[in-house]
């Protein structure tokens, strides 16, 4: 006889994250989790070190710092906002308050798989609507919600595909939602968006009771070891939060370093224009060789393959770990015959060029 899990347990998929490590590689070109090429700006890095002198210190619990400077750089009202372990466990953290056993969660077809771990976890059904071409499908949403859907999560950029929804595409979502479900609109890539037609959720977290907004300092800020991350909520969702958070959930060093990092626009602006220049030109390379590009506003692209043996995803991956660059590979449930690769530096990025485009050649 052994302590036995609750039955939801069992029946769980394991999140694999991206590759670190090839074998005989010592320091391989890593581009499987969508990290930032470029790191965390001068100034973070200067606060990460003045913070490591405090490391004996509890930080501080009501994370008014960061949340101060978040309010002041979206102008936001700072009693909607907390922070947290990487915008993660801010997601885990509102699916174990609002979902339980008999709940619903409704996700897109191709939805960052976290949100399916947590929602099964906590006993829940997760129903799926199709995607077209990888594009959220809205209708599909709202033709499959039932009295018995909780939660609605979305992520705008999406992850894997890139994709994202337009401001009047996630408005009409909003607006046809019953009021007692909530949407989550996960935001991590919002900083990478050059569509005219995007707009943040931050806005309608403020004007509505059922919509919650995250978003990361991991991708753009380049902080992802850190693991630090941030929600704006509607305030009785968030004093239901509060009540469960656990205190001194954000650690000191992450938090002073987001600040800086925040403050630092010159730098971000560095970050984003390499992200964009880069985007646009392997989207258009990789397309001349005879590859299908899904459109992105994130960090990355989803290049999907051929169905030839000899140039296939499985292929292209073997061809780019040969050269000691590491993509992320699908399995079932994903888009099939694809990678995803993350924009890297700008010598990254012309490796991945190169070795595609011999494996399309037949090289």
């Amino acid at each position: 006889m052994i302590p036995q899990p609750r039955s939801s347990m069992l029946e769980l998929p394991e999140y694999v994250p991206g590759e670190s490590n090839l074998k005989g590689i010592v320091d391989p070109i890593k581009l499987s989790s969508n990290e930032s090429a470029l790191g965390p700006s001068p100034q973070a890095l200067k606060a990460y070190a003045d913070a490591s002198t405090k490391l004996n210190r509890y930080p501080d619990p009501d994370q008014n710092e960061l949340r101060d400077a978040l309010s002041s750089f979206h102008n936001l009202e700072v009693t909607q906002l907390f922070c947290g372990n990487g915008s993660a466990e801010l997601i885990q953290m509102l699916i174990h308050a609002y979902v339980g056993s008999g709940d619903e969660v409704l996700l897109s077809e191709y939805g960052f798989p976290l949100y399916k771990i947590f929602a099964l976890s906590q006993g829940a059904t997760v129903v799926t609507a199709p995607e077209d071409d990888c594009l959220t499908n809205v209708e599909e949403l709202l033709n499959r919600v039932t009295p018995k859907t909780k939660l609605v999560a979305l992520a705008n950029p999406n992850n894997p595909t890139g994709t994202y929804l337009s401001g009047s595409e996630v408005r009409r979502l909003c607006e046809n939602l019953p009021k007692k479900v909530l949407l989550l609109l996960d935001e991590a890539y919002a900083e990478y968006v050059t569509a005219e037609d995007f707009e943040s959720g931050l806005t309608w977290a403020v004007e509505t009771e059922n919509v919650v907004v995250t978003r990361t300092f991991s991708k753009l800020f380049g902080l992802a070891s850190l693991r630090i991350g941030w929600m704006l909520a509607p305030r009785k969702v968030f004093e239901i939060l509060q009540r469960i958070r656990i205190t001194f959930n954000a650690n000191g060093p992450a938090m002073a370093t987001a600040v800086a990092a925040l403050h630092d626009f010159e730098y971000t602006q560095h970050v984003q224009q390499h992200n964009h220049v880069w985007r646009e030109k392997m989207s258009i390379e990789l397309k001349s060789y005879g590859l299908k590009v899904f459109p992105s506003m994130a960090n990355f692209l989803l290049i999907q393959f051929p169905d030839d043996s000899e140039a296939n995803s499985e292929a292209a991956a073997i061809a780019l770990m040969q050269n000691g660059i590491i993509p992320r590979p699908f399995s079932v449930g994903s888009p099939s015959n694809c990678l995803r690769i993350t924009l890297g530096k700008s010598h990254e990025n012309k490796g991945v060029l190169y070795t595609l485009n011999k494996l399309m050649q037949g090289a």
